[in-house]
């Protein structure tokens, strides 16, 4: 409750969740999850995860990037399957992006592998069989808001959904360095990614995207 009211609340991201960047082969993203996605810490979505994703992969595949971001502030995974997965248009990569609201929730492991697996069935099941790929949890120990004991046990189960995540089937899965977090990387809040720390994030998960299907197929149709 103390780390609740000291964090500072800082908005979503501004301007709009849909956009296009590069020129050739058209590549369809759609980013699906929490806070993230919504790009708190970043002033816009080009800013944030999506964005900065969307511009890494058309710079690295050269390709035009369609991209899509659907994202709530403190959605855990059963939420972001039940109101979010609905907004999602035709998309040729997904990339789903959760686990710290399940983590701060303390849902289990098994609850929380469970509740992705959803998302993704759900997900594959409006737009088809489209790759996905999941982002590892953050490891929570790395979060300088968060003092002691709190981050030990939030460290901990953290750990233990990024596990469940790793064990999906079916998916693609990216973990996340922990050299990635550090003072220069957080917003004011110290809780969520800033510009730099998004920048961070999205080249981590462009290694992992650019070997995936429809990805490296510069004949798609579309």
């Amino acid at each position: 409750m103390r780390v609740r009211r000291s964090t500072p609340r800082l908005p979503g991201a501004a301007g709009p969740v849909e956009g296009v960047v590069g020129d050739g082969a058209v590549l369809r993203l759609a980013v699906l999850g929490e806070s993230t996605v919504d790009g708190v810490g970043a002033a816009t979505h080009d800013e944030a995860l999506t964005g900065q994703l969307a511009r890494q992969l058309a710079a690295r595949l050269g390709r035009q990037v369609q991209w899509q971001a659907i994202g709530r502030t403190g959605a855990n995974a059963r939420v972001v399957s039940q109101d979010l997965v609905p907004r999602l248009k035709p998309a040729d990569l997904l990339v789903v992006v959760l686990g710290v609201n399940d983590t701060i929730e303390l849902h289990s492991a098994t609850r929380f592998r469970r509740d992705l697996l959803n998302v993704v069935v759900e997900a594959r099941r409006r737009i088809g069989p489209v790759p996905v790929l999941v982002a590892g949890v953050p490891p929570m120990a790395r979060f300088p808001s968060l003092p002691r004991p709190l981050r030990d046990v939030l460290a901990a189960r953290s750990e233990a959904l990024d596990r469940a995540a790793a064990e999906l089937p079916g998916v693609a899965y990216a973990a996340m360095d922990p050299a990635l977090l550090h003072e220069g990387t957080f917003a004011a809040d110290r809780f969520h990614p800033g510009p730099v720390g998004y920048r961070d994030w999205a080249e981590s998960l462009l290694k992992v995207a650019e070997c995936l299907p429809t990805v490296t197929d510069r004949r798609h149709p579309y």
